[in-house]
């Protein structure tokens, strides 16, 4: 396959990486790493935070990034999947980089990869690290994008790896049990150093493993610990070294801020309280718990398994539903993930279901998720599009605007990028 023209432009080079490998997904580090060697992306580097884990990912990452970025630090960030537009993936002091200087990390990639094959995501994340190398930042915060042993990102070892929840996903690449999952997830982490576990129910086999390969394991509960006030205004952190009180609730889970305050005290970089409070007060992550005013007031969500879903469902039912607010629900899902399990942990906190196709090859349609609700449930409407979905749940919630119902919106990156810019 040739490689576009040196004036191709970015939607070039991303149709040439979709079209490189035979596979998506082709789990294992030996071709990527061949190519690494040859970028020397290993040399230099800054001080590295791993995160991975089923849930929690993005979120724990903009914490640690607008955390470090209040104290003064210049971070690089990689993350997967975008939601908008591809440039979402790489940020150097909270910004995104342009398109030419994708293009260029693209270009450095294919200029010493030879015959080596690249999946679209390890193209991404060696051209990411040619980029966060550069760029000459202070740390770098790197999230997974699926397991973690066997995932591109792991080529490089991570001076804090984080693990930030552990359910079941991705069960063709991962295995369908959390012992097998936790496991995978765990290859981050590295003999001799600390990492972070947020997983309260971390598997006896994932702590065998940490055991065996003499990881200084900190786990929530453990060796750190937080707490919601009696008066639910404000919460309070302990870890190893660090004590936080009367800490305001942030906007994004606060079991992932745990996590990534427990991340942070793991670094070698010096951080104050006063960075730590203003960073957990400004973190924000699109489509994660994003709240459009409206109206209607509408929550934007990527949930998209069980364990994410019994989340946003808690979530819902503490701050909407104690209201007695109704809760109008557009849902679209991907035909691969536990589609019935993730709508049935949903279906606690919503009143009112109006289910959209999602779009070939891998969406589910319509029906097929009206067929796998709960046999409860009695209000649900049928949908071609997400975006007809939203307008139709919008335009019901104006006509009840007394009860003023929330529209929510989740189960898939896809869904949420199909109305999020509407913000």
């Amino acid at each position: 396959m040739t490689p576009p023209s040196t004036a191709a432009g970015l939607d070039a080079w991303l149709s040439y990486l979709e079209a490189l490998h035979p596979t998506a997904i082709d789990m294992g580090l030996d071709r990527i790493r061949q190519v690494a060697n040859k970028l020397n992306l290993d040399q230099n580097q800054p001080p590295v935070v791993t995160v991975a884990g089923t849930n929690g990912k993005g979120s724990t990452v903009r914490y640690i990034e607008t955390i470090l970025r209040c104290q003064g630090y210049r971070t690089g960030v990689y993350i997967s999947p975008h939601i908008h537009e591809y440039r979402e993936r790489v940020r150097v002091d909270g910004e995104w980089l342009s398109n030419a200087d994708h293009v260029a990390a693209f270009q450095a990639i294919e200029a010493v990869r030879g015959t080596t094959s690249l999946t679209y995501f390890e193209f991404g994340t060696l051209a990411a690290l040619w980029l966060l190398q550069r760029a000459q930042v202070d740390v770098w915060i790197l999230e997974v994008g699926l397991g973690g042993r066997l995932d591109a990102v792991n080529i490089i070892d991570a001076d804090v790896p984080v693990l930030t929840s552990v359910g079941i996903d991705h069960i063709g690449f991962l295995g369908s049990d959390r012992d097998g999952i936790a496991v995978e997830k765990s290859g981050i982490f590295r003999p001799h150093r600390v990492a972070i576990c947020g997983e309260p129910d971390f598997p006896e086999v994932a702590l065998d493993y940490c055991r065996q390969n003499q990881v200084q394991l900190r786990r929530v509960n453990q060796q750190f610990f937080y707490k919601v006030a009696a008066d639910a205004q404000s919460w309070s952190f302990q870890g190893v070294h660090t004590q936080l009180s009367q800490l305001a609730l942030p906007q994004l889970p606060l079991p992932n801020a745990a996590t990534a305050l427990a991340a942070i005290e793991a670094l070698s970089l010096p951080v104050s309280a006063e960075a730590i409070r203003e960073g957990l007060a400004l973190a924000r992550e699109p489509g994660r718990l994003q709240v459009l005013a409206g109206p209607p007031e509408q929550l934007l969500d990527v949930a998209h398994n069980p364990h994410a879903a019994a989340f946003l469902c808690a979530h819902v039912q503490r701050f909407y539903s104690a209201q007695q607010r109704p809760v109008y629900a557009v849902i679209g899902m991907l035909k691969d993930k536990d589609i019935a399990g993730t709508l049935a942990a949903l279906e606690p906190a919503v009143s009112r279901w109006f289910c959209a196709d999602l779009g070939p090859p891998r969406g589910a349609s319509a029906r097929e998720l009206a067929a796998a609700l709960p046999p409860t449930v009695q209000a649900f409407e049928l949908f071609s599009s997400v975006e007809a979905a939203q307008q139709a749940a919008c335009a019901a919630a104006l006509e009840h605007s007394s009860q003023q119902p929330l529209v929510l919106v989740c189960g898939s990156f896809y869904t949420v990028a199909s109305i999020s810019t509407s913000e």
